[in-house]
């Protein structure tokens, strides 16, 4: 085997994790693939074997997170109206061991909270609490000492602490309550739906000002209901469909016009038996990777004519 051969074979053994990492501390599909794709241009590039491969790499795509993060937080700062991470369907990094916890860390409500800590802070966390790797590892990648990285895992920590959901672990239950939800929605059933959402439900939509809002941000179990039971029927109507999928490890689905092209991705956070939040990713430059994205002012122009008539 040539070199240019092991280094591919190596690189792509460990590519579910760079992109895990990569996308832990960028919320972004996108930029964690072009991540992970420099991170092999300079592992190609480079004349020295690493003692690791595992740390070179991911203390390279790691850097370069750190380094797009920051950059990305002044558009972040100027995006009209809610930011949420880019939807993801299926994390490819494995560990049946910690399944739950690698779902939770990758959940919207975590990635949100994420975005609050320095580029630092996250990368550490990260590193840590989620992959678990070494303080030294952790040291040599982001530049600091140990005892400067310990301190920045405190201060993520104190911070991750007071906020960070506790979503439910019972896999059936989730599936049991996505299926009674996805159910009242198609049928507009208020009543059903309202029995299924937190007393404090929060509905919210990420369009990016590239996209209509299905709804302004709504809050309180009746108020949502009421909108979720109003709006996906006549979407329906509109032969607008979706299929319950996993979204960032919590229940969710993906919505899609007539065509079959993408129209939004909705991820709920679940806890205690309900739903706590409801998120909808519409921002189309937000669902490019997920397959062809619909014309979702096409789709909102059809609705509200529906409606009309």
């Amino acid at each position: 085997m040539s070199e240019t051969d092991r280094k591919a074979q190596e690189f792509e053994e460990l590519r579910p994790l760079l992109f895990s990492i990569a996308y832990r501390i960028l919320g972004s599909v996108g930029e964690a693939e072009d991540a992970v794709q420099e991170t092999w241009l300079r592992y190609d590039g480079s004349a020295t074997r690493p003692t690791s491969t595992k740390s070179f790499l991911s203390a390279t795509v790691t850097r370069i997170s750190i380094d797009v993060l920051r950059s990305a937080r002044v558009r972040r700062e100027e995006y009209v109206g809610p930011w949420f991470p880019e939807p993801l369907l299926n994390d490819p990094y494995q560990d049946p061991a910690r399944s739950v916890e690698l779902a939770d860390s990758v959940s919207m409500a975590a990635l949100l909270l994420l975005e609050q800590l320095s580029p630092l802070e996250r990368a550490v966390f990260v590193l840590r609490e989620v992959f678990a790797f070494g303080f030294d590892e952790i040291a040599t990648t982001v530049g600091r000492s140990e005892a400067a990285c310990r301190q920045l895992l405190v201060r993520a920590r104190r911070h991750m602490a007071d906020k960070r959901p506790r979503f439910a672990a019972d896999r059936q239950e989730r599936q049991e309550l996505e299926t009674r939800f996805f159910d009242a929605l198609k049928d507009g059933d208020v009543g059903g739906l309202r029995e299924l959402l937190a007393a404090d439900v929060q509905f919210v939509g990420d369009g990016g000002g590239k996209a209509p809002q299905l709804a302004k941000a709504v809050m309180g179990a009746e108020n949502v209901a009421r909108v979720l039971g109003t709006v996906f029927p006549w979407l329906i109507r509109i032969d607008v469909s979706f299929e319950p999928h996993e979204v960032n490890g919590q229940p969710g689905a993906l919505f899609r016009d007539r065509d079959g092209k993408v129209l939004h991705a909705l991820a709920l956070d679940v806890l205690d038996g309900r739903i706590q939040t409801i998120r909808a990713v519409i921002n189309p430059d937000k669902l490019t990777h997920l397959g062809p994205v619909a014309d979702a002012w096409a789709v909102d122009r059809e609705l509200r004519q529906a409606r009309r008539g």
